[in-house]
Protein backbone atom coordinates (compact mmCIF):
# COMPACT_ATOMS: atom_id res chain seq x y z
CA UNK A 1 0.00 0.00 0.00
CA UNK A 2 2.96 2.50 0.76
CA UNK A 3 4.33 2.06 -2.55
CA UNK A 4 1.29 2.05 -3.94
CA UNK A 5 0.49 6.06 -2.30
CA UNK A 6 4.42 7.04 -3.29
CA UNK A 7 3.86 5.99 -7.04
CA UNK A 8 0.45 7.33 -7.50
CA UNK A 9 1.25 10.94 -5.61
CA UNK A 10 4.65 11.10 -7.81
CA UNK A 11 2.43 11.02 -10.78
CA UNK A 12 -0.08 13.15 -10.19
CA UNK A 13 2.55 15.44 -9.05
CA UNK A 14 4.29 15.11 -11.83
CA UNK A 15 1.38 15.79 -14.69
CA UNK A 16 0.30 18.86 -12.56
CA UNK A 17 3.90 20.30 -12.87
CA UNK A 18 3.86 19.33 -16.65
CA UNK A 19 0.33 21.07 -17.07
CA UNK A 20 2.29 24.44 -15.50
CA UNK A 21 5.15 24.36 -17.91
CA UNK A 22 2.47 23.84 -21.11
CA UNK A 23 -0.10 26.35 -20.54
CA UNK A 24 2.87 28.96 -19.93
CA UNK A 25 4.52 28.14 -22.90
CA UNK A 26 7.75 27.80 -20.68
CA UNK A 27 11.28 25.78 -21.20
CA UNK A 28 11.50 22.73 -18.92
CA UNK A 29 15.42 24.30 -18.82
CA UNK A 30 13.67 26.26 -16.06
CA UNK A 31 13.33 23.93 -13.79
CA UNK A 32 17.12 23.35 -13.48
CA UNK A 33 17.46 26.62 -11.97
CA UNK A 34 18.10 26.77 -8.15
CA UNK A 35 15.03 28.55 -7.31
CA UNK A 36 13.32 26.13 -9.01
CA UNK A 37 14.00 23.73 -6.15
CA UNK A 38 13.74 26.41 -3.35
CA UNK A 39 10.08 26.90 -4.67
CA UNK A 40 9.03 23.32 -3.85
CA UNK A 41 11.14 22.91 -0.75
CA UNK A 42 8.89 26.03 0.67
CA UNK A 43 5.97 24.91 -0.37
CA UNK A 44 6.58 21.35 1.31
CA UNK A 45 7.68 23.15 5.08
CA UNK A 46 4.27 24.82 4.74
CA UNK A 47 2.27 21.92 4.63
CA UNK A 48 -1.34 21.56 4.51
CA UNK A 49 -2.11 21.71 8.86
CA UNK A 50 -3.99 18.84 10.46
CA UNK A 51 -6.68 16.89 10.62
CA UNK A 52 -9.05 16.68 13.61
CA UNK A 53 -11.04 12.63 13.90
CA UNK A 54 -13.89 12.30 15.55
CA UNK A 55 -14.36 8.01 16.32
CA UNK A 56 -18.03 7.09 18.10
CA UNK A 57 -18.56 4.07 19.53
CA UNK A 58 -20.14 2.74 22.51
CA UNK A 59 -19.45 1.25 25.72
CA UNK A 60 -20.46 -1.55 27.60
CA UNK A 61 -23.26 0.37 29.19
CA UNK A 62 -24.71 1.29 26.21
CA UNK A 63 -23.71 5.37 26.04
CA UNK A 64 -22.54 6.78 22.83
CA UNK A 65 -18.43 7.98 23.44
CA UNK A 66 -16.87 10.13 20.87
CA UNK A 67 -13.04 10.15 20.70
CA UNK A 68 -11.40 13.38 19.43
CA UNK A 69 -7.91 13.23 18.33
CA UNK A 70 -5.55 15.61 16.18
CA UNK A 71 -3.26 13.60 13.33
CA UNK A 72 -0.55 15.48 11.64
CA UNK A 73 2.47 13.96 10.61
CA UNK A 74 3.85 14.78 13.55
CA UNK A 75 1.65 12.04 15.29
CA UNK A 76 -1.51 11.83 16.47
CA UNK A 77 -3.01 13.57 19.78
CA UNK A 78 -5.71 12.65 22.24
CA UNK A 79 -7.88 16.12 22.45
CA UNK A 80 -11.03 14.96 24.43
CA UNK A 81 -13.95 12.26 24.78
CA UNK A 82 -16.83 13.15 24.94
CA UNK A 83 -20.73 11.30 26.03
CA UNK A 84 -22.51 11.81 22.94
CA UNK A 85 -25.80 9.86 24.07
CA UNK A 86 -27.81 13.23 24.17
CA UNK A 87 -26.03 14.69 21.04
CA UNK A 88 -25.56 12.87 18.40
CA UNK A 89 -29.43 13.60 16.84
CA UNK A 90 -29.11 17.05 17.37
CA UNK A 91 -27.92 19.10 14.99
CA UNK A 92 -27.32 22.09 17.28
CA UNK A 93 -25.58 20.56 19.60
CA UNK A 94 -23.08 18.54 17.44
CA UNK A 95 -22.48 21.53 15.44
CA UNK A 96 -21.16 23.66 18.86
CA UNK A 97 -19.10 20.10 20.11
CA UNK A 98 -17.60 20.32 16.53
CA UNK A 99 -16.77 24.11 16.74
CA UNK A 100 -15.56 23.82 20.14
CA UNK A 101 -12.97 21.12 19.10
CA UNK A 102 -11.73 23.42 16.57
CA UNK A 103 -11.23 26.26 18.68
CA UNK A 104 -9.38 24.11 21.44
CA UNK A 105 -7.06 23.03 18.69
CA UNK A 106 -7.30 26.33 16.60
CA UNK A 107 -8.64 27.22 13.08
CA UNK A 108 -5.07 28.19 11.75
CA UNK A 109 -3.96 24.70 12.40
CA UNK A 110 -7.17 22.80 10.85
CA UNK A 111 -7.48 22.08 7.17
CA UNK A 112 -10.63 19.16 8.02
CA UNK A 113 -12.58 17.46 10.39
CA UNK A 114 -13.42 14.25 9.46
CA UNK A 115 -16.64 13.05 11.81
CA UNK A 116 -19.16 9.93 11.39
CA UNK A 117 -21.74 10.32 8.08
CA UNK A 118 -24.64 10.24 10.75
CA UNK A 119 -27.32 13.11 9.64
CA UNK A 120 -26.93 15.19 12.19
CA UNK A 121 -23.02 15.34 12.22
CA UNK A 122 -23.45 16.10 7.91
CA UNK A 123 -25.38 19.05 8.65
CA UNK A 124 -23.12 20.03 11.71
CA UNK A 125 -20.31 19.39 9.37
CA UNK A 126 -21.97 21.81 6.77
CA UNK A 127 -22.35 24.51 9.02
CA UNK A 128 -19.14 24.47 10.82
CA UNK A 129 -17.67 24.59 6.93
CA UNK A 130 -19.86 27.81 6.56
CA UNK A 131 -18.32 29.12 9.67
CA UNK A 132 -14.67 28.35 8.86
CA UNK A 133 -14.48 29.59 5.37
CA UNK A 134 -11.12 27.94 5.20
CA UNK A 135 -11.95 24.17 5.74
CA UNK A 136 -11.54 21.93 2.68
CA UNK A 137 -15.06 19.57 2.05
CA UNK A 138 -13.26 15.88 3.35
CA UNK A 139 -12.32 13.67 1.02
CA UNK A 140 -13.43 10.81 3.02
CA UNK A 141 -16.94 12.05 2.19
CA UNK A 142 -16.39 12.60 -1.53
CA UNK A 143 -15.25 8.90 -1.44
CA UNK A 144 -18.34 8.03 0.18
CA UNK A 145 -20.62 9.60 -2.48
CA UNK A 146 -19.00 7.53 -4.77
CA UNK A 147 -19.57 4.19 -3.28
CA UNK A 148 -22.94 5.58 -1.91
CA UNK A 149 -24.30 5.76 -5.64
CA UNK A 150 -22.88 2.89 -6.68
CA UNK A 151 -24.20 0.72 -3.89
CA UNK A 152 -27.86 2.43 -4.40
CA UNK A 153 -27.71 0.92 -7.38
CA UNK A 154 -27.79 -2.91 -9.03
CA UNK A 155 -27.09 -2.61 -12.06
CA UNK A 156 -24.31 0.09 -11.59
CA UNK A 157 -22.68 -2.28 -9.24
CA UNK A 158 -22.49 -5.17 -12.32
CA UNK A 159 -20.94 -2.82 -14.35
CA UNK A 160 -18.55 -1.29 -11.67
CA UNK A 161 -17.19 -4.93 -10.66
CA UNK A 162 -16.66 -5.55 -14.46
CA UNK A 163 -13.96 -3.02 -14.29
CA UNK A 164 -12.67 -3.81 -10.38
CA UNK A 165 -12.63 -7.53 -11.11
CA UNK A 166 -15.42 -8.56 -9.17
CA UNK A 167 -13.95 -6.32 -6.15
CA UNK A 168 -16.26 -4.64 -3.97
CA UNK A 169 -15.19 -0.62 -2.58
CA UNK A 170 -16.73 -0.69 0.91
CA UNK A 171 -14.49 -2.73 3.67
CA UNK A 172 -15.43 -2.67 7.04
CA UNK A 173 -13.81 -2.06 10.26
CA UNK A 174 -13.33 -1.98 13.54
CA UNK A 175 -15.05 1.39 14.29
CA UNK A 176 -16.71 3.88 12.00
CA UNK A 177 -13.51 5.94 11.74
CA UNK A 178 -10.82 2.83 10.83
CA UNK A 179 -14.09 1.31 8.41
CA UNK A 180 -13.97 5.17 6.34
CA UNK A 181 -10.42 4.86 5.93
CA UNK A 182 -9.94 0.93 4.70
CA UNK A 183 -13.14 1.50 2.01
CA UNK A 184 -10.81 4.95 1.05
CA UNK A 185 -7.99 2.90 0.70
CA UNK A 186 -10.00 0.40 -1.43
CA UNK A 187 -10.98 3.11 -3.41
CA UNK A 188 -7.68 4.03 -4.07
CA UNK A 189 -6.81 0.86 -5.05
CA UNK A 190 -9.45 0.45 -7.50
CA UNK A 191 -8.44 4.05 -9.36
CA UNK A 192 -7.34 3.18 -12.39
CA UNK A 193 -10.30 0.86 -12.52
CA UNK A 194 -12.71 3.61 -11.56
CA UNK A 195 -11.53 6.25 -13.55
CA UNK A 196 -11.54 4.00 -16.64
CA UNK A 197 -15.21 3.32 -15.94
CA UNK A 198 -16.06 6.18 -15.89
CA UNK A 199 -15.10 7.45 -18.95
CA UNK A 200 -15.52 4.55 -20.59
CA UNK A 201 -18.46 3.99 -23.49
CA UNK A 202 -20.33 2.02 -21.31
CA UNK A 203 -20.84 4.37 -18.46
CA UNK A 204 -21.54 7.31 -20.93
CA UNK A 205 -24.23 5.03 -23.20
CA UNK A 206 -26.05 3.92 -19.77
CA UNK A 207 -28.89 5.67 -17.65
CA UNK A 208 -26.41 6.89 -14.63
CA UNK A 209 -24.61 9.32 -16.98
CA UNK A 210 -27.32 11.47 -18.07
CA UNK A 211 -28.72 12.63 -14.42
CA UNK A 212 -27.16 15.40 -12.32
CA UNK A 213 -26.10 12.94 -9.70
CA UNK A 214 -24.20 10.62 -11.64
CA UNK A 215 -22.25 13.46 -13.14
CA UNK A 216 -21.25 14.68 -10.08
CA UNK A 217 -20.12 11.61 -8.78
CA UNK A 218 -18.17 11.20 -12.84
CA UNK A 219 -17.12 14.63 -12.03
CA UNK A 220 -15.07 13.69 -8.26
CA UNK A 221 -14.13 9.82 -10.04
CA UNK A 222 -12.39 11.86 -12.70
CA UNK A 223 -10.87 14.83 -11.00
CA UNK A 224 -7.03 13.90 -10.07
CA UNK A 225 -7.14 16.35 -7.17
CA UNK A 226 -9.61 14.04 -5.08
CA UNK A 227 -7.16 11.10 -5.88
CA UNK A 228 -3.91 12.90 -4.70
CA UNK A 229 -6.12 14.08 -1.54
CA UNK A 230 -7.22 10.90 -1.29
CA UNK A 231 -3.33 9.79 -0.82
CA UNK A 232 -2.56 12.12 1.11
CA UNK A 233 -5.43 10.90 3.73
CA UNK A 234 -4.38 7.59 3.67
CA UNK A 235 -0.53 8.39 4.33
CA UNK A 236 -1.54 10.13 7.35
CA UNK A 237 -4.70 7.85 8.64
CA UNK A 238 -3.62 4.15 7.68
CA UNK A 239 -1.16 4.27 10.50
CA UNK A 240 -3.76 5.23 12.87
CA UNK A 241 -6.41 2.65 11.84
CA UNK A 242 -3.71 0.02 12.17
CA UNK A 243 -3.69 1.34 16.11
CA UNK A 244 -7.12 1.08 16.02
CA UNK A 245 -7.42 -2.30 14.63
CA UNK A 246 -4.53 -3.06 17.00
CA UNK A 247 -6.97 -1.81 20.45
CA UNK A 248 -9.94 -3.46 18.80
CA UNK A 249 -8.11 -7.20 19.07
CA UNK A 250 -8.48 -10.19 21.37
CA UNK A 251 -5.36 -11.79 20.74
CA UNK A 252 -3.52 -9.82 23.65
CA UNK A 253 -4.02 -6.78 26.20
CA UNK A 254 -3.42 -3.56 24.61
CA UNK A 255 -2.77 -1.02 27.30
CA UNK A 256 1.25 -2.25 27.88
CA UNK A 257 2.33 -2.01 24.07
CA UNK A 258 -0.38 1.09 23.13
CA UNK A 259 2.45 3.58 23.60
CA UNK A 260 4.80 1.75 21.36
CA UNK A 261 2.04 1.32 18.60
CA UNK A 262 1.70 5.28 19.01
CA UNK A 263 5.37 5.95 18.80
CA UNK A 264 5.24 3.47 15.46
CA UNK A 265 2.72 5.34 13.96
CA UNK A 266 4.11 8.47 14.66
CA UNK A 267 7.52 7.02 12.39
CA UNK A 268 5.34 5.86 9.64
CA UNK A 269 3.19 9.00 9.52
CA UNK A 270 6.66 11.35 9.25
CA UNK A 271 7.93 8.66 6.80
CA UNK A 272 5.18 8.65 4.74
CA UNK A 273 6.00 12.70 4.31
CA UNK A 274 9.48 12.10 3.57
CA UNK A 275 10.35 13.02 7.25
CA UNK A 276 8.68 16.79 6.38
CA UNK A 277 7.42 17.60 10.05
CA UNK A 278 5.66 20.71 8.81
CA UNK A 279 3.28 18.86 6.42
Amino acid sequence: MSQLLKKDLRQDACRGIARWFYNNALSFNASRDDLFAEMFELVARHGPGCTIMSDGWTDRKRRSICNFLVNCPRGTSFVKSIDTSGVIKNTEKVFQMLDNIVEKVGEEHVVQVVTDNASAYKAAGERLMAKRKHFHKTTISKGKKITNFIYARTNLIAMMKEFTNDRDLVRAGATRFATSYLSLARLSEQKGNLMTMFASEKWRKSSFASIQEGKRIQGIALDGRFWTNVVNCLRAALPVVKVLRFVDGEEKPAMPFLFQELCEAKLKIKSNFSNMEKR
